[in-house]
């Protein structure tokens, strides 16, 4: 990474930017143009070509494919159900690929067995393929260009002071780039993690987290005080030099600055890191190197976490065929270089490569310390040098990934802006283009000092969606006073917890061939993107293979939209006191519910409010039965009679339908309200949702 690191140095004091394609041009023009190299990018030219248009790819990388390509083969997915289009075929090509013998260089087919794959399809006799190396995976996007006959012009960077973009009348005309080179086009597509050519048009965009007020949102914005995450310190743990002694300074990779105040917004992004590609088999092992710039000091803060007892460094070494994984942050110090990638997507290309050189430094050093500092427990130093960088993978950069993982960047505020309501089906969401389903999860954004003087993590965010949600149309489109010839697949119109869920590869891939088919039509058509109708565009995504809607929830849980009668969610209660998330039991109503943590101290409550029209209801909770919890769980019920208290027993399965338990049926004018308490009980209590019900 020095290597690229002096080379862009070079590069940007000259100017000029050097081809990896035979064909490179000082001007070249197609209907669309791509700016960008990942999956989606690849996509979306792929859709053009096949709906008869001319397309390039124009982009600063060398390797096409972005993550999936670049060590992230443990594909983040949600419903898989969900998938469909050029998506689901790459995942297809990936099952037939590793069903040739000669796919297995380092491990028996049968070995790693059918994990992560889906049966072969009735209609042509293909399977699906979750897990993938990233070899693989960028030769089958090479696949496709060639198949498709696209132009690539690689390591071409747009230059993003304002000549590097013409436009004229609302519309983008050409493109420049460092080089000198043109682009001319009449639809534009920036497919890139960053955001580089809807940023440099003037479009309207957003880094960081939004308050929780903007959307009226509730896992938005800064996240302290919630509890006990996997990626936090679960015991308390000294920030300090000297334990116990301010005076003697901070430790390595924790801030000094206060957190925030929880729900507000802030400039941070969740953290990157690299989706290390790892073997343990030896003779294709690169041990782990000691990178230029290692200080052992930066990882004192893990010997306190390894004191503590944590031994789950292995816990996200997803397997990969022939004995290889995909290797995520896990646990409270990880690979996740907090906190040091906020200047990356407002800077310059220089800035960015310093940020991605840090974390290389930082990510193998982590490794690196590991593997041979003998402060390290023994136990861990073995174990961990059993792995190391594999040679047939990345040959180009000694087995290490050429693409960071920029989790989150620039974010369009477009013609739509997705939030979590969509996300966790509290709202219609219009047009759809394609659909996710992965949680709504976020990374820690920051390390800080708590007030009791120990060190914490904060920005991890886990919330399960209760089914597949549906992607608008609008969140791939600037406002039409913006422009109305550009299309971002990539860096969609969300909010920071909504897009935890939408980022993921599979479905960047979907908005990526949904885009280039609006393209097409509106190019048909010649009318601005927003001005295409819907109906042309769905019918031609359906022809396609696109999934749009997938109507099937997840068994164990219940839709509070679907449900009869009010029902008002946990996550529309007023909650004092600590309550902690989670959806470890089922059923349950939308994303989870909430526990008391097993604190009967009575400082917690939870009050439900419902507006109703008056008349009398059935009065109902929810919650997951389990043998440790409260079976004597108090409920207050505010009606036109005054107020009644009942007890339940949430130890025994609900009596109506295996979810429901009624506490009476109650006369209300215009409001009801539910309040459930954990004073004086005896294990933990949950609170989900409660439903009026309306009695004849």
């Amino acid at each position: 990474m020095l290597r690229v690191f002096i080379t862009l140095l070079i590069f940007l004091s000259c100017s000029s930017a050097t081809k990896t394609d035979a064909f490179a041009a000082e001007h070249l023009s197609a209907d669309v143009v791509v700016y960008g190299g990942t999956s989606a990018a690849v996509t979306t030219a792929v859709q053009v070509k096949r709906m008869g248009k001319s397309v390039v790819i124009v982009c600063p990388d060398k390797h096409l494919g972005g993550l999936t390509t670049g060590g992230l083969g443990w594909t983040d997915s949600g419903n898989k159900n969900a998938i469909g289009g050029i998506s689901r075929e790459f995942y297809q090509r990936v099952w037939q690929h590793y069903q040739a013998p000669t796919a297995w260089s380092w491990q028996d087919q049968a070995e790693f067995g059918n994990r992560n794959q889906g049966a072969p399809d009735s209609v042509g006799g293909r399977g699906t393929m979750w897990v993938f190396e990233p070899h693989v995976a960028e030769q089958i996007f090479e696949d496709f260009v060639r198949e498709s006959n696209i132009t690539v012009i690689r390591d071409e960077w747009l230059d993003r002071t304002k000549p590097g973009v013409t436009t004229a009348d609302g519309r983008i005309t050409s493109i420049r780039m460092l080089s000198g080179n043109t682009y001319s086009g009449k639809m534009f597509v920036d497919a890139t993690y960053e955001g580089d050519l809807l940023a440099t048009a003037g479009i309207s965009y957003h880094v960081g987290r939004e308050a929780n007020s903007v959307y009226d949102e509730q896992w938005n914005g800064i996240q302290v005080g919630v509890l006990h995450h996997t990626h936090w310190f679960q015991k308390a743990t000294d920030p300090y030099v000297k334990s116990g002694n301010p005076a003697s300074g901070v430790l390595a990779e924790i801030g000094t600055e206060p957190p925030g105040k929880k729900g507000d917004g802030d400039a941070r992004i969740q953290a990157y890191c690299f989706r290390m590609c790892l073997t343990n088999v030896a003779e294709n092992r690169l041990p782990f190197p000691k990178p230029d710039g290692y200080d052992p000091a930066q990882y004192e803060l893990l010997l306190r976490v390894f004191d503590n007892g944590w031994r789950e460094m292995f816990g996200k070494f997803d397997p990969m065929p022939n004995h290889k994984t995909d290797t995520n942050n896990h646990g409270p110090f990880s690979t996740d270089f907090i906190g040091k990638n906020y200047d990356y997507p407002d800077g310059s290309y220089l800035r960015r490569q310093e940020i991605i050189h840090d974390h290389e430094v930082y990510q193998k050093g982590y490794m690196y310390f590991m593997a041979n500092d003998p402060r390290v427990p023994a136990d861990i130093r073995a174990a961990v040098s059993k792995w190391g960088l594999p040679k047939d993978e990345f040959k180009d950069n000694g087995g290490w990934s050429h693409q960071i993982y920029v989790r989150e960047a620039r974010r369009m505020i477009g013609h739509y802006v997705m939030t979590e309501h969509d996300c966790l089906d509290k709202t219609d969401t219009p047009n759809s283009i394609g659909m996710g389903s992965y949680t709504l999860d976020s990374h820690n954004v920051q390390r800080y000092i708590t007030p009791e003087g120990t060190v914490q993590n904060e920005g991890d965010i886990g919330v399960k969606t209760p089914r597949p949600y549906e992607i608008a149309y609008g969140t791939i489109l600037p406002k039409k006073n913006e422009c109305v010839n550009l299309l971002t697949p990539v860096c969609v119109s969300s909010s920071h917890i909504a897009f935890g869920s939408i980022r993921m590869e599979p479905v960047f891939m979907i908005l990526g061939q949904s885009a280039a088919t609006a393209a097409c039509l509106a190019l048909e058509q010649n009318m601005a993107l927003q001005d295409l109708p819907y109906g042309r565009l769905q019918e031609r995504l359906l022809a396609d293979g696109q999934v749009l809607e997938l109507d099937v929830a997840d068994q164990y849980t219940l839709s509070s939209k679907k449900l009869p009668g009010v029902v008002i969610d946990d996550r529309q209660a007023e909650l004092s006191g600590q309550w902690q998330s989670s959806s470890a039991n089922t059923p349950y109503v939308d994303a989870g519910y909430q526990h008391n943590d097993n604190d009967s101290t009575g400082q917690s409550t939870a009050t439900f409010t419902a507006k109703l029209r008056p008349g009398r209801y059935d009065v109902r909770l929810t919650y997951s039965p389990n043998n440790n919890r409260a079976s004597n769980v108090p409920v207050v019920v505010e009606h036109v009679g005054g107020q009644t208290m009942a007890t339940v027993d949430q130890k025994l399965k609900p009596p109506i339908e295996g979810t429901y338990v009624s506490v009476g049926t109650f006369n209300f004018s215009s409001i009801g309200r539910v309040t459930i308490g954990t004073q004086g009980t005896n294990g933990y209590v949950l609170v989900d949702a409660v439903q009026f019900l309306p009695v004849k």
